[in-house]
């Protein structure tokens, strides 16, 4: 997809610096920067913005204030500022659907707990149609140097991961960066092996050969296709969000899938997707698959 590289703002530390993020990404896959102001009337302020038209003066002015700092700092890059009224995660997923890349900010506390996701930005990352990256206040260029990885997550089949796979490769490609493809295993149960699974097994030499064999399957055509991106195929025993977070401190970039899906009760982000959220200390893209 070729639309603009989006960030949502709200006026916060947190969208000001993914709207920085954003801006540096553009910059680096040609692309145009689109920010999205959603807002809703709120009549209940001072007196001086109780009517909708001075709210959305006000608005307005504060998102052009952002966008032209912005403008400074890349002169060559376009903007567009769009300031909508409605309800946020309406707004920001209809401009999702435009977007080759949606960037919010959320709230970082500590090193621990990497973002802190309201409901507004759980829901646009759980329905929105391309990848979503969250950003924290406090994020720095710096974080983007050389010798930081873009570290993303691989399960499954090949096509399983493909869309996470191919955001990653791009990405490193645009910074010159390597990329870092981790494959997490669990011993299965007992009663999963089977005669046709031990003869797998015995095949490779064990479990851990078996993964790394499946790894490089789904490592290859990106390999090919980005002959110039160095490439880590790490695997290792444990759980899929605890083994990325024990290489959190390589990332610049966390890549993770989630699987578009509805459950009874909507849209959900996934598990792994979750924990990587909650405690990475780096941005994180979350890459819709089928």
């Amino acid at each position: 997809m070729t639309g603009p590289i989006t960030a949502g703002v709200d006026g916060t530390d947190e969208s000001l610096a993914a709207l920085a993020w954003a801006a540096r990404e553009a910059v680096r896959r040609d692309r145009a920067l689109r920010v999205v102001h959603a807002w809703r009337f709120q009549p209940d302020t001072a007196p001086e913005v109780a009517d909708r038209e001075a709210q959305q003066d006000w608005v307005r002015e504060s998102a052009e204030r952002a966008v032209a700092e912005v403008a400074d700092r890349h002169p060559g890059l376009t903007v567009t500022t769009d300031v909508l009224e409605g309800q946020p995660v309406e707004t920001l997923v209809a401009a999702a659907a435009e977007a080759e890349l949606l960037v919010l900010g959320s709230r970082g506390h500590g090193p621990v707990v990497g973002f802190l996701l309201g409901s507004v930005g759980r829901q646009v990352i759980a329905e929105a149609a391309c990848p979503v990256v969250l950003v924290r206040a406090g994020d720095r260029p710096s974080a983007e140097a050389g010798g930081h990885e873009i570290v993303v997550g691989q399960h499954g089949e090949p096509d399983d991961s493909a869309p996470a796979l191919r955001f990653a490769f791009e990405t490193a490609a645009a910074r010159g960066a390597g990329v870092r493809v981790v494959r997490a295993w669990t011993l299965p149960p007992v009663f999963a092996y089977s005669p046709a699974s031990l003869k797998l097994l015995d095949d490779a030499g064990g479990l851990e050969p078996l993964e790394s064999k499946a790894l490089a399957a789904a490592v290859e055509p990106w390999r090919e296709r980005f002959p110039d991106v160095p490439v880590v195929e790490h695997v290792e025993m444990g759980s899929a969000g605890q083994v990325l977070l024990s290489v959190a401190g390589r990332a610049q970039l966390m890549v993770v899938g989630r699987r578009v899906h509805r459950t009874a009760v909507g849209a959900a982000i996934g598990s792994v997707a979750d924990g990587v959220l909650h405690h990475a200390d780096c941005p994180v893209a979350v890459v819709p698959h089928g």
